[in-house]
């Protein structure tokens, strides 16, 4: 991430995504579909690190309350620990078991359709994350 900042990716990065993705709500769909991706094959952490830098300035350009796309950002990496075929998640979780990963991997498909619209409604209406923390916080419109 640091490096990231020193060698002004952001800066870079942020007029030609909002260039090509200028609407939020394709611009959400698109980290939706990255952040599921990378969430697959990549601990959290590390996707945090590398992502948040380059992403957020985005996500404020356009217009995201911060809140919102934290959430949003959160949810994918936690959907893409869960997810066949690399889940971190899931090999911890067939080894507490003591069942096999595949095994764990069929089972935890029923569980994955709400997730994922849960996610899909969190994304496309922004009073879903924003509402609670702008009522105790006292921002306007609440």
């Amino acid at each position: 991430a640091w490096c990231l900042s020193i060698s002004r990716i952001p800066q870079t990065v942020t007029p030609i995504i909002v260039e090509h993705l200028g609407n939020p709500l394709l611009f959400l769909l698109a980290v939706n579909l990255l952040l599921l991706f990378i969430g697959c094959f990549m601990e959290a952490l590390a996707a945090m690190l590398i992502l948040i830098p380059i992403l957020t300035p985005v996500a404020a350009q356009l217009g995201i309350d911060p809140i919102h796309f934290g959430v949003i950002f959160v949810l994918n990496l936690m959907l893409g620990t869960i997810t066949p075929p690399v889940g971190v998640v899931l090999f911890i979780t067939s080894r507490l078991a003591g069942i096999s990963f595949e095994r764990m991997s069929i089972a935890i498909v029923p569980w994955l359709i709400p997730l994922l619209v849960v996610l899909v409604l969190l994304s496309l209406w922004p009073p879903l994350t924003t509402f609670l923390p702008g009522f105790f916080l006292g921002r306007p419109g609440f």
